[in-house]
């Protein structure tokens, strides 16, 4: 009975939303929940991908739900379809929370890299206001010398995060039952994903409530000596962080691998959040020792960020 009501369900948002074209994954039996694979998503933003949507066993049209929208969307769910054969397990991780009442119920929407741009999309481009001229024509050089040929105009975080918050955030609420405010609504990612959450959080902080950001990719590059990058970051957070009132932040970092680069800007990161007056009831910057930077060390401790998050009130 209750695949035929998903299929009913699909079937009416065919005929609704002509040109997105979305189905149940046939490997939804081993998943935790149910994912609709949205394919190939419409867009006049970005270059179209995949959006996966992950609904709790628990889904009901009689309930609202709160939203977490997160990058690299293929890793998330089901290890088969990863580039590594690893995945964060979201979808066992949120039921498992969901099951034991520990966090208010919520839906993921997973949105996929195209892995060729993944480092244009995820790039938070206005930090490039940051950067003195000399300084971008050394990151471009470097970047030719890796057979990367690109100029400033190349990097679309802009356009991606409008991606998210003008076509992709109004099609889940009016086809899910959503809570649509921004204390309901939130973005996550790991590395280029975490910075590109922290980012999406200070240019909309009207949209979203909170953010996850684990092992975010300070370096923002390939890491090396030089801090002019990550510098660009703090001087764009010191001025772009929103209101502790409303807001919440969630940083992590291990200490191995891509990872080992990571701890020299933790009391940096610390100081931004702390002069803000943030506090620990909405900021937290983990270490995890000996983890490193892959999603077998990120399923492990994703449950922190969601407990931090989807905490109920009277937890």
């Amino acid at each position: 009975m209750r695949q035929l009501i998903l299929i009913l369900l699909f079937f009416s948002f065919s005929l609704v939303h002509g040109q997105i074209k979305c189905y149940v994954l046939p490997e939804s039996d081993m998943v935790d929940g149910t994912i609709i694979r949205i394919d190939s998503f419409p867009t006049k933003l970005i270059q179209p991908r995949n959006v996966d949507v992950w609904l709790p066993k628990s889904y009901s049209k009689d309930k609202k739900y709160s939203v977490l929208y997160m990058h690299d969307g293929q890793n998330l769910f089901d290890k088969n379809t990863t580039w590594n054969n690893q995945e964060w397990k979201v979808d066992e991780v949120a039921s498992k929370l969901i099951k034991e009442n520990v966090v208010k119920e919520f839906i993921v929407v997973g949105i996929h890299n195209i892995p060729q741009i993944r480092f244009l999309d995820l790039y938070p481009k206005k930090t490039f206001e940051y950067l003195s001229m000399n300084k971008k024509d050394s990151i471009f050089q470097s970047a030719k010398k890796r057979e990367m040929n690109i100029t400033e105009s190349n990097f679309n975080g802009d356009n991606y995060l409008k991606f998210i918050v003008e076509e992709v955030k109004p099609y889940i609420d009016e086809t899910y039952s959503t809570l649509k405010n921004k204390e309901d609504t939130f973005v996550g990612g790991s590395s280029m994903g975490g910075l590109m959450s922290m980012y999406a959080i200070c240019e909309y902080p009207e949209i979203f409530g909170g953010a996850i950001c684990i092992s975010t990719h300070w370096p923002g590059m390939l890491p090396n000596e030089d801090k002019t990058i990550p510098n660009s970051f703090f001087s764009y957070l010191e001025k772009k962080i929103p209101s502790p009132k409303n807001h919440k932040f969630y940083f992590d970092f291990g200490t191995e691998t891509l990872d080992q680069y990571y701890p020299q800007y933790e009391e940096t990161v610390n100081k931004l959040f702390k002069d803000k007056n943030y506090t620990s009831e909405n900021y937290k910057n983990l270490k995890f020792e000996g983890e490193n930077h892959s999603e077998t060390s990120w399923q492990k401790r994703i449950d922190i960020p969601f407990k931090f998050m989807f905490k109920k009130k009277n937890k």
